[in-house]
């Protein structure tokens, strides 16, 4: 854990610009560029106009990386929703907090003794926040207890999410949006579909079977958790694929609706659970049966808390979080800020909540002079549209981190412009393909509804490296081809 930096006080400097003096701080958004960037800023202000941008509430912020200096504002000051732009401070104060070897940790326990082959006393599996916990790690856990001779369990299953608070859902998640992976409840102990570790999400999968015959469905991995209601139908080839996997909010209830033509592959939804704890659970039991250990007629499954005897029979711990701000970033995976946010608040503040881990982002941010003033956050993934912060702001951070012994790191969880590689481009991999922007823009993307935002690094034909951050809101139509230009008509300064 590391001790929080005195806040940075701002220096008045004095700067002699074309025969002018300038009186500029950290905190002044109103310096004039230099003349050395009056091309630029005439070609943003070009920019600028632009209907959709016009029509939209905007804010957009260009600095040196170098020296710190705003080259370009509009609306600098200006506080907008800025959606998942809001992760840039969430992994910065992960970093920071947490440390960059950090691992989380998932264990197997029992108070109980084997003998003959019967665990006499409960199984527990204690989840401490590991948002890659797969369904190969609970076989592992499962072969690791048949190893040591166990045979059939006489106790309970039971799942700890103690590590977490009980409240599942950060504030601003909309109902139509919880059935999906990308607003999942968020637990102590959850369980990822696959290696995009989408904790707390199932992967329903839609196939056509015989014409005329309901659509195959499968579920990733195995679970009882869902209840399918599938009201879907194969049809011949030529039909248009109409197939629809949802989930009933507030209830397990799966919902397929549609056709599945033949020689189509289907659809695929990933829908998140309403408990990843029961999940968890009912998953890590079908593990513990494919290696022959079974519960008596009398066991049950639920959730609890380890005892203080209890000894660990099996453990694993995650890959380091230098490792996890690669998919957390790259495919601003909501459900690893959200679950970043409870550790930090665990690791500082001994509460495992959103209000502790949003006090450490925010002391964070003050720590390393940023104005508080202009931050709102009620969420660490920025799906809530309460949510306010200046592109100033942002940009700031995005200068203030380059100092930072972990902003290697950092910088290399931004999506790269352009790149195929998904691991690589992220949510970038298909946009600003071209030349000069392909490969030279770094920067982390925002999407909600009616709101894009981009924000990260330009390396210039110059030679030099630019800062940018343009938030959009309110917009009537898309923005992101006119961000995409800005992006673009930096990279080609």
């Amino acid at each position: 854990m590391r001790i929080w930096r005195k806040l940075l006080v701002s220096v008045v400097s004095i700067v002699m610009i074309s025969g002018s003096v300038f009186i500029s701080t950290s905190e002044n958004n109103t310096v004039e560029a230099a003349t050395s960037y009056s091309s630029l800023k005439t070609k943003l202000n070009t920019i600028m106009a632009d209907n959709r941008m016009k029509s939209a509430s905007t804010s957009v912020t260009v600095r040196n990386a170098a020296t710190g200096e705003i080259v370009y504002e509009h609306y600098g000051d200006k506080r907008i929703t800025p959606a998942s732009t809001m992760k840039l401070l969430t992994g910065a104060a992960a970093l920071e907090t947490l440390g960059e070897k950090y691992r989380f940790s998932t264990t197997v326990l029992t108070e109980g003794k084997v003998e003959k082959g019967i665990l006499k006393g409960n199984l527990y599996l204690k989840g401490q926040g590991d948002p890659t916990l797969l369904k190969t790690h609970l076989d592992n856990f499962a072969a690791t207890l048949a190893k040591q001779g166990i045979k059939k369990v006489n106790g309970n299953l039971v799942g700890d999410d103690t590590w977490y608070d009980k409240v599942r859902l950060s504030a601003g998640i909309l109902a139509e949006d919880e059935p999906y992976y990308y607003a999942a409840p968020i637990s102590a102990l959850t369980l990822s579909p696959n290696g995009d570790y989408d904790a707390g999400s199932v992967i329903v999968t839609a196939k056509p079977s015989k014409n005329g015959r309901a659509t195959s469905i499968t579920l990733t991995p195995a679970t009882g958790v869902l209840q399918v209601v599938n009201n879907s139908k194969t049809v011949p080839k030529g039909y248009k694929n109409t197939l629809k996997v949802t989930r009933k909010v507030g209830t397990n209830k799966v919902i397929i609706t549609g056709n599945s033509p033949l020689g189509t592959s289907g659809i695929k939804e990933w829908i998140s659970v309403t408990d990843p704890t029961a999940y968890s659970l009912d998953v890590f039991k079908k593990s513990l049966a494919e290696k022959g250990i079974t519960f008596t007629a009398a066991s049950k499954v639920v959730q609890g808390k380890v005892p203080v005897n209890a000894k660990a029979l099996a453990s694993r711990k995650s890959m380091e979080l230098k490792d996890l701000m690669i998919p957390f970033m790259k495919l601003s995976n909501n459900t690893h800020a959200e679950v970043l946010a409870k550790e930090m608040g665990k690791v500082i503040h001994d509460e495992g909540s959103w209000k502790a881990g949003l006090l450490v982002m925010n002391e964070y941010a003050l720590s390393i002079g940023l104005d508080a003033s202009k931050w709102t956050f009620e969420d660490a993934s920025g799906m809530s549209y309460s949510n306010k912060v200046t592109s100033s702001q942002l940009s700031k951070l995005l200068y203030l981190v380059r100092s930072e012994p972990w902003y290697p790191i950092y910088s290399k969880s931004l999506p790269v412009a352009g790149s195929s590689d998904r691991l690589i481009g992220g949510t970038l991999k298909n946009r600003l393909k071209a030349s000069p922007a392909r490969g030279n823009v770094t920067a982390k993307t925002g999407s909600l509804k009616n709101i894009k935002s981009l924000a990260g690094y330009a390396k210039t034909k110059s030679g030099e490296t630019l800062i940018f951050t343009v938030l959009t809101e309110k917009n009537k139509s898309s923005t992101i081809p006119v961000i995409d230009q800005i992006a673009t008509t930096i990279a080609n300064y």
